[in-house]
């Protein structure tokens, strides 16, 4: 299993040995999808508009690739997985027991005031919630976080998508609710559900 060092030291690898058109077009779209890309918006404009100018000048193209590069370790400091830039998480409607032949696994989510928990597994809805709760239910107490929503779900991985579906114990305005966390925050919810597989 890949630590987190290990992770970290594969994608600062992955920039070093990457193509500086490709990681500043895998930036730009990371970027694309959190609340500070306005901040960094110009200066996407400016490497792109650099780099289509430099021709074959190795150079220019050396020095954007040295300041993409430390923008992106700077992301990472602030917390951001730039792993995530080639991923989507789609949410597509209802499904039932017949999913299971379809590829897809169940799973519950937890949303607290910060943090997601999940539980995925072969026992229906209800009873990974229960183990989910209980394992949690310290705790969340001990925090004073409360589980604030709960979804139960049928996922798949397809590609670069992870797709999520409500279940039929799925609450028609939770699942409203889910859609709406989901576009509003993306990355966050692909993040903690990285180990997902």
């Amino acid at each position: 299993m890949k630590t987190k060092k290990t992770a970290l030291l594969t994608e600062l690898l992955a920039d070093r040995f990457s193509d500086t058109w490709r990681l500043l077009s895998e930036t730009s779209q990371f970027l694309s999808r959190t609340p500070v890309f306005d901040y960094h918006e110009d200066q996407l404009r400016l490497w792109r508009r650099d780099l289509q100018n430099a021709g074959k000048d190795a150079e220019i193209s050396r020095q954007i690739r040295e300041e993409v590069t430390e923008l992106r370790k700077s992301l990472r400091r602030q917390g951001y997985d730039l792993s995530l830039a080639k991923q989507n998480l789609v949410i597509e409607g209802f499904r039932n027991d017949t999913a299971l032949a379809e590829g897809f696994s169940r799973v519950v989510l937890f949303f607290t005031g910060d943090d997601i928990y999940w539980l995925a597994g072969d026992d229906n809805h209800i009873t990974l919630a229960e183990m989910l709760e209980r394992q949690l239910d310290a705790r969340l107490r001990e925090d004073r976080r409360g589980i604030r929503s709960r979804h139960y779900l049928w996922y798949r991985r397809k590609g670069n998508d992870l797709v999520l579906s409500g279940s039929d114990t799925e609450m028609k305005e939770d699942f409203e609710r889910l859609k709406a966390m989901a576009k509003a925050n993306d990355l966050v919810i692909l993040a903690k559900l990285k180990g997902l597989k």
